[in-house]
């Protein structure tokens, strides 16, 4: 299963503006999930300082190569009590039940669950990975209570559960994904409508596009029959969901009225290279690091949706694009507004991928890989 997550709390530490090199699968299809994972074991040792982060790309990617014992290994060696002390312990040990999981290790991940929860952790994002096993293995009820016991314990007892404290949250993204999670298990069980699946109701209309009505609300998105269709169909019946949310999208953007998105450019490697290899100047917006770019990405995103962006979007950018912007515009190329302008006609022209993606869906960088396996990581944020 290997279940990921979107991106939570802060961002991993840095030494100055350099990080260590990142073999990401996601930014080279050439690089195999087992070459990616032996390189991020063997750069440990080069720099000890982001050992965490380290181990944790190559946990992930020994799961992309469905080694998952490899995997296993790894976030034990970080949780090993003898061993240097880790940022994240309670997001590394829900990881490690995941793995447990995938491994065939069913009752072990029982157990690492149940003591898990007697640890009552506040991390949102690691009581999401393992209600995710539940709801994977279509113990829906169990799910659900997971779900529930996250949010209660990520927002504290006694905090009132409000779309404002939600989005107030540190976490409040994860603890927003909790509540579409247990919304979507509880309408699969049948449960009757309550309090909490109001508010993620209200969450969904605060951050979906304004499709001038013609937006799903999460009991449709959540239909039982809709969820079997697109779990019998597989790949095709999730690729039609996507074409017809696309033509309804091109409508809306084609309107003449309507608010634009706000759109965050992402350089791909080879067009990353060839930017600064033009326009040395760009580092100081960019970093020289392909793998922190797609991480910055992913982070300005966060912070926008924090600060309460609703129409957010990603924009694949080329050099050419951008040249050929700033000759109809003007300007300069390395000039952070002509960057912005392109960023904007993106956006207009609707070529640019609403952020963020399904949790299931193809990642925004283009990997392949799900999002929530990719730089939806909160592992890797």
């Amino acid at each position: 299963m290997a279940s990921k997550s979107r991106t939570t709390g802060k961002r991993k530490k840095t030494r100055g503006n350099r990080r260590s090199p990142a073999p990401r699968t996601a930014a080279s299809a050439s690089v195999t999930p087992t070459q990616a994972a032996e390189e991020y074991e063997r750069l440990v040792e080069q720099y000890p300082e982001d050992r965490e982060e380290l181990l944790l790309e190559a946990a992930s990617a020994w799961s992309d190569a469905e080694e998952h014992g490899r995997a296993l290994a790894l976030y034990e060696r970080l949780l090993d009590p003898d061993g240097p002390d880790i940022d994240q312990p309670d997001l590394v040990d829900a990881l490690r039940i995941n793995a447990l999981w995938d491994a065939g290790r069913r009752d072990e991940a029982r157990t690492a669950a149940a003591a898990f929860r007697r640890r009552h952790p506040r991390h949102a994002g690691a009581w999401m990975f393992v209600a995710e096993v539940f709801e994977s293995a279509d113990e829906t009820a169990t799910a659900a209570e997971w779900y529930t016991a996250g949010i209660t314990h990520a927002l504290g007892a006694g905090t009132p559960v409000t779309a404002d404290t939600v989005e107030e949250a540190p976490d409040g993204f994860d603890l927003e994904t909790l509540l579409i999670g247990r919304h979507r298990v509880r309408r699969l069980l049948g449960a009757a409508h309550d309090d909490w699946d109001d508010v993620a109701d209200e969450l969904h209309q605060r951050r979906a596009s304004p499709l001038r009505g013609r937006m799903r609300p999460l009991d449709e998105l959540h239909d039982p029959v809709r969820l079997k269709r697109l779990a019998q169909g597989g790949a095709d019946a999730l690729k039609a969901e996507f074409e017809e949310l696309a033509e309804t999208l091109a409508e809306d953007q084609a309107a003449p009225t309507g608010p634009l998105k706000t759109c965050v450019l992402f350089w791909p490697r080879e067009e990353f290279d060839r930017l600064l290899q033009r326009w040395p100047s760009v580092t100081d917006a960019y970093g020289d690091d392909h793998a922190d770019h797609l991480r910055q990405v992913e982070h300005t995103l966060r912070e926008l949706s924090d600060e309460g962006g609703t129409r957010l979007a990603v924009g694949r950018a080329t050099v050419g694009g951008l040249e050929a912007h700033v000759r109809e515009a003007g300007g300069s190329p390395d000039a952070p507004s002509a960057r912005s302008g392109y960023s904007a006609e993106l956006a207009r022209r609707g070529e640019a991928t609403d952020w963020p993606p399904p949790r299931n869906g193809p990642c925004w960088c283009g990997s392949d890989r799900k999002y929530k396996k990719c730089c939806g990581n909160p592992a890797l944020g």
